[in-house]
Order: structure tokens, then sequence, then C-alpha cells
């Protein structure tokens, strides 16, 4: 969840944590689960899983006033995959919740062509670029199918993994693995538009 700042971000208008609480609390779930993995195995990393988004939870109703949807759509998640797997002993529960997240998140890009006034990569690259960035709305919407496509594909990955790799694996790929390909993304996307839109504005100057 710790690269998907941006996304939830969109869905805001609350003010930021600071920087290094923010990268602390975006990333305590994540070094949770891995920690008590290597430790102890999937159902001690699956209970701490739980437990780091509990806390989560709790400091931003403390900082915030209020749970970001990113961080309420994520809890719920692991709350029920992760019961799941507790309960009836069965890994696979919490294996398939990065997917259901990532097509929960790219079901809300594809609603959005029809749900508020831009779609939802606009509000949330926007707000990355500036306001002195003009995009074409023809180009945000290119960029709003992308993102539906990449997430969608980014479920089916984590399917992949999951039930062809060994645990180990599993466990690496989601932690490191959909963390870097996610931020990766979001980066290419803002380094894409910003050298484009500077190139187009050079060009209107000379």
């Amino acid at each position: 969840m710790a690269a998907f700042r941006l996304s939830y971000a969109a869905f805001s208008s609350a003010p930021d944590y600071p920087s290094p609480m923010q990268a602390l609390l975006e990333f305590l779930p994540l070094v949770a689960f891995l920690v008590a993995y290597y430790l102890h195995g999937m159902y001690a990393a699956t209970a701490a899983l739980m437990v780091a988004m509990a806390l989560l939870l709790v400091v931003d109703l403390v900082t915030l006033r209020r749970i970001p949807s990113m961080h309420a759509l994520s809890a719920a998640l692991v709350f029920a995959f992760g019961s799941a797997t507790l309960i009836l002993h069965d890994q696979r529960f919490i294996q398939w919740k990065p997917t259901v997240f990532f097509w929960l998140v790219s079901a809300a890009f594809l609603v959005s062509f029809w749900v508020g006034e831009r779609p939802l990569v606009e509000r949330l690259l926007g707000k990355a670029l500036g306001s002195e960035m003009r995009v074409p709305e023809a180009l945000w919407r290119r960029l709003n199918w992308l993102w539906i496509v990449f997430y969608a594909v980014l479920g089916v990955l984590n399917l992949i993994v999951a039930f062809n790799a060994s645990q180990k694996t599993w466990v690496n790929f989601k932690v490191f693995g959909l963390t870097l390909l996610t931020a990766a993304f979001i980066a290419g996307q803002l380094a894409w538009l910003s050298r484009r839109l500077t190139s187009r504005a050079s060009s209107a100057a000379t």
C-alpha cells in the first residue's frame, strides 16, 4: 500500500502527514508483514499485518481526524482476508488480498469516467504536475485507460506469482515487487508528462 500514497491523496483534501511520519506509516504494514514472516511464518505475518493496519488507522484518526479512503479500503481487505486466513488456516486468502485491492483501484479509475468532473488520473497527477502544466482532456482520458489496464494486469500478476511460485517468492514479490512496479509506473507517468508538456511549451514559445 505504501506505493499508493499519491493515489489515496487524490481522494482526500486533508493535509498530508509530515514527510518522515508519512514514510514510516506507509511502510509500517509491509515491514511488519515481512519481518514477522521471516521470524515466524505466514500466519504470524498475517496477524502482524492486521495489527499494523489497525495502528495505522488509529494514527490516521489522531493525526488527520479522518481515515483516508485508500487506507480504509486496504484495511477492510486486510481484516477480511486476514481473518479468513487465520480462521481457516489457508494462506490463499491473504494472497488474494493484493489482487482484489488492485482490481478495485482499477474499477475506481474506470468509474471515474462517469463519476466526478475529471478522470481519476487527472485528479491524481494534476496535483503533482502543478497548476502551470496544462494537459489536454483527451490525453488525460488515454492515461486513465492506461491506469485501468495497469492495475488490472498487476492483479493478475499477483495471482500468477502467488499460485505458481514458492511462498517466500510471493512474500518478497508482494513487499518489494508490487511496490516497486507501482512506484515506477507513477514516476514514469509523471516524468513522461513533464517532458511532453515542457517540450510543447518550448515549441509554443518559439
